[in-house]
């Protein structure tokens, strides 16, 4: 991942082009190839293949878990993250004098949970000013009747990063009562992430962290658990599916496992066990020591070029994404694919995804694309 040798043998899928769209979708490594024919494998043992299904849906729970600082037993999975967000919305059964805060720089599926009920919550959005999240502007927002604050610890829509140690602390002092609910989707793989402090996290399974689609990891700590068990249906996660009381009462498993209500997405798992053992295996730190410098040039050569980056680039708080607005959007996405350089573009927004297997030709090769639209 880190040197042409690397790139060549474990990414192939990069052969002959600069892609800087990971915040999308990325390119996984070959080993996850390798897993996804290990599940065609297992798969054709039958029933007898449920026994390494199950085996590879452990070991990905140990390796997730690592990955964000939580015990096996507080991690599980579902099938997205909205599929993740929605039992959230469940657990908390959310009443319409309860207040969210959502944030301007969130996701959709992070947000609309708790728009959608049939009572919803009064929710308060917490504005971004400059591109920025300002945690003052959220200490105005909380009170005792917040019952949830809702962010991304990195925004996919300009790649800003909250100051997570800072966001913990305002709630808590201010809003003791509130689930703070963490997404990680654009952070997980990328940066350091430490979900502790958090009442749950949520993370996709396609992006950072290599894997495919059908995957949501879900961390849930200890302490959280009974707050924060769904009240859905299903079989998977209930503690009596098969009993003789099944049809008089459903004895759901607390925490984070009541999030895997019905069967895994085994294959989606069998990838991310392998993506995120090849992460872990690069070290997220080396990832960070190839990509960081290649954000700053990025934000320095977009600056030179008079194309302002959306929010400030803060060296504390790495993080992948860097994007711009520009009127004549469709006409630099087209030109970059004609020399097969790969970003995001939507309503006039350019977002550009740096990861580990991204080098300084790549970068090289967007500026001067761009320059043509300075």
């Amino acid at each position: 991942m880190l040197d042409e040798q690397s790139r060549r043998d474990d990414f192939p899928g990069l052969t002959g082009i600069h892609y800087l769209n990971t915040a999308a979708e990325s390119i996984p490594p070959r080993s996850v190839g390798e897993a996804l024919q290990a599940y065609w494998r297992d798969k054709q043992l039958g029933m007898q293949g449920r026994h390494a299904h199950f085996a590879a849906v452990e070991a990905c729970r140990e390796v997730a878990s690592r990955m964000i600082g939580l015990a096996t037993n507080e991690v599980s999975f579902c099938s997205c993250s909205s599929e993740a967000y929605n039992l959230l919305a469940s657990a908390l059964a959310l009443k319409p004098d309860d207040e969210v805060v959502l944030n301007d720089l969130d996701f959709p599926a992070g947000a609309t949970p708790w728009l959608a009920t049939a009572e919803p919550p009064q929710t308060k959005l917490w504005k971004s000013r400059s591109g920025q999240l300002i945690i003052d502007d959220l200490v105005q927002l909380l009170s005792p009747k917040t019952a949830l604050v809702q962010l991304s610890l990195i925004s996919f829509y300009n790649g800003h990063r909250v100051d997570w140690d800072r966001v913990v602390a305002a709630v808590r002092q201010h809003a003791p009562q509130a689930i703070l609910s963490l997404d990680v989707t654009q952070a997980l793989g990328r940066v350091p992430v430490d979900v502790r402090a958090a009442d749950i996290a949520i993370s996709s399974t396609h992006k950072w962290t290599l894997g495919v689609h059908g995957g949501c990891v879900v961390g849930i700590p200890a302490a959280s658990a009974s707050r924060l068990t769904t009240q859905a249906g299903g079989w998977y996660h209930i503690e009596n599916a098969f009993a003789a009381d099944r049809f008089q009462r459903s004895n759901v498993k607390t925490g984070a496992a009541s999030y895997s209500v019905g069967m895994p997405n085994f294959a989606a798992l069998y990838a991310l066990n392998a993506a995120l053992r090849y992460v872990e295996g690069v070290g997220i730190d080396n990832i960070g020591k190839q990509a960081d410098p290649l954000v700053a040039t990025l934000d320095s050569d977009l600056r030179k070029l008079g194309l302002q980056p959306m929010c400030p680039l803060d060296p504390r708080l790495p993080t992948g994404i860097v994007a711009f607005q520009h009127e004549r959007s469709d006409a630099i996405h087209a030109a970059l694919l004609a020399e097969k350089t790969h970003v995001m573009h939507h309503a006039g927004r350019v977002r550009i995804a740096v990861h580990g297997y991204n080098t300084i030709d790549d970068i090289q090769t967007l500026i001067t694309v761009l320059s043509q639209f300075a």
